[in-house]
């Protein structure tokens, strides 16, 4: 399969395996109920791929030491790349590892920032098999404590969103860059039905299922409204192919942020634009301007 195919490919699609969305189909057709169970547990399931070449670097030029987030009792693995006296903290995205923004990584490297980021819970080297987003928000905030404050926070789709949530909830840092982020949690459950061949009832019923579980409505992350309460200077990247989340999404973060800038590319996807250097090199000039 080339690049330009995989592009077109929402990440689900590219890592489940084919039974599992027979298995979808067929529980679709027969029980909604059973079905929304099911895609719950697919929904809040990462899936682990091998290291691509372009993270090996990163992965053994850093530090990488496993710990204990006291507040959600998950352990997530760290990773420390480079050295200086102002540091970066990267978050990848939902099924990614830390080393997924490894090209980003490597250019701020050069410009003499210390980078900070990790593998999310049930996450690349992390323990455990099922994650969420609010697990990710509370492993920024423990990260913070240790090693920020941050000058700057970059985090990707899902990632993108914990970070905007994590400055909402009080997160100190200087800019934000979040690159295909999304914006509303019941049109990711949608969407996530539709890559598993399920319908909208099923998406419904799993989303109910979700807020329940978790004793809250979980739309309340959704990018755009925890963008109202977020005042950091923030650059906002996405494709105009991104089929994973919608390039609507950046406009209507971006609608809600006091201070930011948009940059839409085209031809990029999802996952290539973490690797383009024209982006690269935006982020960067972003990161290193002083703010007036």
């Amino acid at each position: 399969m080339t690049k330009e195919t995989k592009d077109k490919l929402p990440v689900q699609q590219l890592l489940v395996p084919n039974y599992i969305l027979w298995i979808s189909r067929f529980l679709t057709t027969i029980s909604p109920f059973l079905a929304s169970r099911f895609a719950a547990r697919l929904f809040l399931s990462p899936f682990r791929y091998p290291l691509p070449e372009r993270e090996k670097e990163m992965e053994k030029n850093s530090i990488q030491k496993k710990v204990l987030v006291p507040s959600i009792n998950r352990e997530i693995v760290v990773y420390e790349y480079g050295e200086g006296d102002k540091t970066v903290l990267l978050v990848h995205g939902w099924s990614g590892q830390g080393t997924q923004l490894s090209k980003i990584a490597a250019a701020l490297k050069e410009k003499g920032f210390k980078i900070i980021s990790f593998d999310a819970p049930a996450h690349g080297k992390a323990p455990g098999k099922i994650s969420m987003m609010p697990f990710f928000i509370k492993s920024i905030h423990y990260l913070d404590q240790v090693y920020g404050p941050f000058e700057a926070v970059i985090g990707h789709s899902l990632g993108g969103m914990s970070s905007l949530n994590a400055i909402k909830d009080g997160l100190s840092t200087k800019k934000l860059v979040i690159i295909g982020t999304a914006n509303n949690v019941t049109k990711i459950t949608r969407d996530f039905a539709s890559n598993m061949k399920m319908n909208n009832e099923v998406a419904s019923r799993m989303k109910k299922y979700l807020d329940s579980k978790f004793g809250q409505d979980m739309d309340d992350y959704s990018g755009a409204i925890a963008a109202k309460k977020v005042d950091v200077s923030t650059l906002i990247i996405h494709d105009e192919q991104d089929v994973d989340v919608k390039v609507e999404d950046a406009y209507e973060i971006d609608n809600e942020l006091k201070d930011s800038e948009l940059l839409i590319t085209t031809g990029l996807g999802h996952r290539r634009i973490l690797g383009n250097k024209k982006v690269i090199n935006k982020i960067s000039t972003f990161i290193t301007a002083q703010s007036l």
